[in-house]
């Protein structure tokens, strides 16, 4: 009891901090939609509101809107095939150009609400927008009470771009069927369609292929380990490997499905040639080593040497010279095509160690038989076969940028994840592009400050994914589909971490891939985030709340250590200690950059707003402080 009553304390002063509302800034829609004019009055919902769908194309929509209404109000709401009700949606007779595929117009005023598109994807985005105009009691999973009324509004909204994606890797750990459908139900609530799925990897098979059937008898599954990834103990002799699972066709067929009642494609991922492992644990025979390995649980098994290269102490990769390897992606891509709809399949390309290339005779032979002289060109010939079989699937490819390297056809899509030049150089080109660079979208990175964070190697703020623009300057738009944010779950174990490390990043992302760039500004954005964690808090998603603690720099000069702090929500106030005192409100509040005095300092720093703490207690001894000194955040002390 104890315990849960300093959690509702906590929760009571995260909600007394909040900025005051007036009537017109309660409006807190993210992603920002095109344009929105506040009008007078409300509408209010009562049981006897009729849901009317003006074509058989708006009955889907008028069916999920009256279950997330009946969800949390208790009420029987039923969508009825009308031309007109309290609530109409409807499709436009004649297009309108300007809001495209997946635009829509929504008003609401004291007599009803309209939603009307040229799709049923844009009424339901529209009914999206609509249930972020309701009360945060909307999102209760239960039947609640609550002011069940809506502000008057007329919205005219259309996205930016027509990728809007995010990338799920469940090869690293493995989430259930329900947790993905519930991924994608919280991912349509931000306007995001398109679902990457990293299906493949050296630490699990996570998809059926019933050609090869040892690929999740012996590739899906791999012995238990806890503790950070690469600090793993290796599986002992006869050790049993209990950890992964799969999807079964029907599995997927299910998923698909559902993704596609949500207006979600999935494009699922084989990683090929690289990152192969658990694929050659079950057919060794694929490697140019043709050793037997294992599904790898998180050990050391590559060198990382600081600037981009690295060496591979386990064979990960597929032989390129062996004919069998391409029987084999033959009858995995048969299988793959058949089960997913999407117009590509990513077939990954990255962080392919050439070393065992270089050691195989079959591989030097091939290179002297097709005259190249450089093994990143034999990865271009990989590649090029293996779209080869990729588009006799009918399919498309995509890639990571890494391909570019051993040249593929401007057929091939690239997604570019080692910064933004990957993607600017395939623009240039003529590829299509995706942009999820390490910079703006790896959420498995770090997101505050780095002594209280999950240990990860790097750090991505919600301030600085919410600066990304996806259109380098000097590159034509047509060639940028759009833009992701990148979800490797190394370090992420289970849903609910999942969800902390995805929230509220990716409300900053689906901001920059909807909603147009001009008009972005980070206060405004910042006071709709605050608002979303309390819609969080009541859909019982889990999220981070690492905006509302100080951001600290060091510096050193001559031997003299100098602090300098921010944060990422303008309106907090920053108090410290250095006398070993544990601070509040009434410790020194930080104003300017200072220099920290000689001694066994330990500098404690936490935040407020309104008088309130609202942060975490950051405690940083002396060690710590000298360890991070020159490791800046500019952008965020501008």
């Amino acid at each position: 009891m104890k315990k849960l009553l300093i959690f509702f304390v906590l929760i009571s002063f995260c909600r007394l901090s909040l900025p005051a509302q007036s009537s017109k800034d309660g409006i807190a829609l993210i992603p920002r939609p095109v344009s929105l004019q506040s009008k007078t009055g409300f509408f209010k919902l009562s049981p006897a509101v009729r849901i009317a769908c003006a074509g058989d194309a708006a009955m889907p929509v008028g069916e999920m809107l009256a279950m997330h209404l009946n969800k949390a109000t208790g009420w029987k709401i039923k969508p009825q095939k009308f031309s007109s009700g309290n609530i109409l949606l409807q499709i436009n007779k004649n297009a309108d150009d300007k809001i495209g595929k997946e635009g829509y117009q929504l008003k609401v005023s004291s007599a009803g609400i309209q939603i009307s598109a040229n799709t049923s994807a844009g009424l339901f985005y529209g009914m999206q927008t609509l249930l972020q105009l309701l009360p945060e009691a909307i999102e209760s999973p239960t039947a609640t009470t609550a002011k069940w009324q809506i502000p008057a509004v007329e919205i005219l909204d259309y996205p930016r771009f027509g990728w809007r994606g995010i990338m799920l890797d469940v090869s690293r750990h493995f989430f259930s069927k329900e947790e993905v459908k519930r991924y994608i139900d919280q991912m349509v609530r931000l306007k995001f369609n398109t679902l990457h799925w990293h299906l493949t990897d050296d630490h699990g098979w996570r998809i059926e292929i019933k050609s090869l059937p040892k690929l999740t008898e012996v590739g899906a599954w791999r012995v238990q380990r806890y503790g950070r990834f690469n600090t793993r103990k290796d599986p002992q002799p006869d050790e049993p490997a209990t950890y992964g699972g799969y999807y079964t066709h029907d599995d997927i067929r299910e998923i698909v499905a559902y993704a596609q009642t949500q207006y979600v494609t999935i494009i699922p991922e084989i990683d090929v040639p690289g990152h192969s492992m658990a694929a050659i644990a079950a057919y060794p025979e694929l490697s140019c080593t043709q050793q037997k390995v294992y599904v790898n649980p998180g050990t050391a098994f590559s060198e990382w040497y600081g600037n981009g290269t690295f060496k591979m102490l386990v064979d990960n990769t597929l032989n390129p010279s062996d004919e069998k390897v391409y029987e084999f992606l033959d009858k995995v891509f048969t299988e793959v095509a058949m089960l997913f709809p999407a117009p590509y399949i990513h077939v990954g390309g990255d962080e392919c160690y050439k070393g065992y290339w270089v050691n195989n005779p079959d591989c030097q032979a091939l290179m002297k038989q097709l005259k190249i002289r450089h093994v990143e060109d034999l990865q271009g010939y990989f590649m090029s076969r293996v779209e080869k079989i990729i588009q006799s699937k009918g399919k498309k490819m995509m890639c990571w940028d890494e391909v570019l390297e051993g040249g593929v056809s401007t057929d091939v899509a690239i997604m570019s994840w080692r910064g933004m030049k990957g993607g600017i150089k395939a623009a240039k080109e003529g590829h299509q592009v995706v942009m999820s660079p390490t910079t703006y979208a790896y959420f498995d990175y770090q997101q505050g400050e780095a002594s209280i964070e999950p240990p990860v190697y790097a750090s991505l703020r919600v301030k600085k994914v919410y600066s990304f623009e996806p259109v380098p300057e000097g590159i034509n738009p047509q060639y940028i589909l759009g833009a992701q944010g990148n979800i490797w779950t190394e370090q992420i174990p289970n849903f609910r971490h999942l969800e902390y490390m995805s929230y509220p990043r990716l409300w900053a992302l689906s901001e920059v891939v909807w909603s147009p760039k001009e008009g972005k500004n980070w206060q405004d954005f910042a006071r709709r985030m605050e608002h979303h964690f309390l819609r969080a808090d009541v859909a019982g998603i889990n999220y981070a709340k690492s905006v509302y603690d100080a951001i600290i720099q060091t510096t050193k000069k001559e031997g003299k250590l100098t602090i300098e702090m921010a944060t990422e929500i303008p309106d907090l106030q920053i108090y410290y200690t250095i006398d070993n005192t544990m601070p509040d409100n009434r410790s020194p509040r930080y104003e300017k950059p200072f220099e920290l005095p000689e001694g066994n300092i330990t500098l404690r720093v936490v935040t407020y707003r309104a008088g309130k703490p609202i942060g975490h207690l950051i405690t940083l001894p002396l060690a710590q402080l000298e360890k991070r000194a020159g490791q800046h955040e500019k952008e965020l002390f501008d």
